[in-house]
């Protein structure tokens, strides 16, 4: 009887593969689905999702939006910076009469003049305008040339530049300087805002007057302890900046660089007439409800 049983069984599974080969894959697939009931969802075909950044069709970026990221900005600055220029409309700043740009000698060939511009950068450090003008005039009337320089002994050296500030050490700066254009460059100055903080002497703001006066190049903000000074009290600076150097950083990471060139002369002047370092004028500052300083007096 058992064995009876066996043979039909596998009669009929026999049968049942051979209905289901006559009816081929897809068939069979369709015809075994209808005869078992599942609970489970459809499946779906998986669809990549495209970023809006990433390329399609084979082409790099086709198409691409590329992502912004906001920067940060001051609170009304622009507003500010309208306000100084009214304020500095005049032009009437020791600044804008003493500075590096008006210190060399215009009839003396290019090279002279940019070396003359550099020296007199050199000087201005910790000094006022007025008493860097007088030592110029002063080594200008020598004739202010590399060979000159380096002809003139340390004594009588200190003597044409003092009273600046540091006079010692720029006295042995201004040497050690002029033996390196005439040695590398010909007379000449370096070309480049990395060559130019190399000498001795030299840091960056004055690498960047130098390169805006000298060679007409606007290579970055050039940062002095005016410009310092109003960044932090305007609020320029993302948070409180410590140094010059750090100051520009902050200043360059927002502010649009069409303005760069500007920024320096313009807070200087204003540094130098309303926005004094002790005492400041706040009560006849046109920013005096705008400037967070001005707020905490």
């Amino acid at each position: 009887m058992r064995a009876v049983t066996r043979s039909r069984s596998r009669a009929l599974a026999a049968a049942s593969r051979a209905e289901a080969a006559s009816l081929g894959p897809l068939s069979s697939g369709v015809a075994a689905a209808e005869g078992r009931k599942s609970h489970r969802p459809a499946k779906r075909p998986w669809k990549r999702l495209r970023v809006a950044y990433e390329a399609s069709n084979g082409e790099e970026g086709a198409g691409a939006e590329p992502l912004r990221v906001p920067v940060w900005e001051p609170q009304n600055w622009q507003q500010q910076l309208a306000n100084i220029r009214t304020m500095r409309s005049q032009k009437d700043a020791p600044v804008d009469q003493l500075g590096a740009e008006h210190c060399y000698d215009p009839s003396v060939p290019p090279e002279v003049q940019r070396y003359q511009v550099l020296l007199s950068l050199m000087l201005s450090s910790q000094t006022k305008d007025q008493v860097t003008a007088g030592a110029m005039k002063r080594l200008r009337a020598r004739g202010l040339t590399v060979d000159n320089i380096l002809q003139t002994d340390d004594s009588t050296l200190g003597q044409l530049i003092y009273p600046v500030g540091f006079w010692r050490s720029k006295v042995k700066f201004i040497k050690q300087t002029s033996a390196i254009l005439q040695q590398r460059y010909g007379g000449d100055i370096p070309t480049s805002v990395a060559e130019l903080v190399a000498l001795p002497g030299v840091g960056p703001k004055m690498a960047h007057l130098a390169m805006a006066v000298a060679w007409g190049t606007v290579s970055g903000i050039a940062v002095d302890t005016h410009v310092h000074r109003i960044a932090n009290r305007l609020g320029w600076t993302k948070r409180a900046t410590k140094s010059p150097e750090k100051t520009r950083e902050a200043l360059e990471e927002w502010l649009p660089r069409e303005l760069w060139g500007e920024i320096n002369g313009l807070l200087v002047g204003f540094g130098q007439q309303t926005c004094l370092p002790v005492h400041p004028h706040c009560q006849t500052c046109l920013n005096r409800a705008l400037c967070p300083a001005a707020r905490g007096l």
